[in-house]
């Protein structure tokens, strides 16, 4: 009983050592360089190194905050990428939670693949971004219709009530085509508006991979596959 009390309040030490370490890492840098926003900052499996987030990268800061690191951290026994491995879990949700019956299904190939797409009717890069998703095989794509434009709202909500919601939605983002017909059908708008506000979505487009890791903008083709072939998707 001893031994394992004493080991309870090594952990609790190492625990607390821990915390403080950080805390302090998170003193010096906002006493010292303020204008530095790092943020998620936790220690590494490297003594004395800490990992944070500074502009959407993974950075790693010393003890004394007076040192910046960019790169990979590579564990040698496995060969993982440690940094890779950081920055999907910072920047990824649960595709199995997405309400993917509120998006539009687009299926090429075997569809296999599968990508979540937040897009703005009236935004540009939107519509790069479905030009370059066109250029993809074996993928299904759903895209949520996230009007944060409010000139957006009506058009997103007359290309859900459609009777055909992928081709009007094609004829919209890749051919400025306006929908015609009725806005009042019972539609997903507020619910993907909600949702996006949830994840913390501040722009479009955003591509979601099926393993959860979102980015933001208009990726080429090359790009998505090149991300999939990383992260063996």
């Amino acid at each position: 009983m001893a031994k394992k009390i004493a080991a309870i309040a090594c952990a609790a030490l190492f625990s607390s050592l821990s915390f403080a370490n950080v805390a302090t890492v998170k003193t010096k840098l906002a006493t010292n360089y303020p204008n530095i926003q790092i943020t998620n900052i936790q220690a590494t499996e490297m003594q004395g190194l800490y990992s944070g987030t500074l502009d959407k990268q993974v950075v790693y800061v010393n003890e004394d905050a007076q040192h910046l690191f960019l790169g990979s951290m590579i564990r040698l026994k496995d060969q993982q990428n440690l940094t890779q491995s950081l920055l999907i879990h910072q920047n990824s949700v649960d595709f199995k939670q997405l309400p993917l019956d509120d998006a539009i299904k687009s299926v090429r190939g075997n569809g296999k693949r599968q990508l979540a797409i937040f897009s703005d009717p009236n935004c540009p890069y939107c519509k790069v971004l479905e030009g370059h998703l066109a250029k993809l095989n074996d993928v299904t794509v759903y895209t949520f219709l996230y009007p944060i434009k409010n000139q957006s709202i009506i058009p997103a909500k007359k290309v859900w009530c459609s009777a055909n919601k992928e081709f009007t939605w094609k004829n919209l983002i890749q051919k400025s085509i306006q929908p015609t017909g009725t806005s009042d059908c019972a539609n997903p708008i507020e619910r993907n508006l909600a949702l996006g506000k949830k994840l913390g979505l501040q722009g479009t487009p955003v591509i979601i991979f099926s393993n959860g890791f979102k980015v933001t903008g208009a990726y080429p083709a090359q790009e998505i596959e090149k991300i999939w072939k990383e992260l063996g998707l």
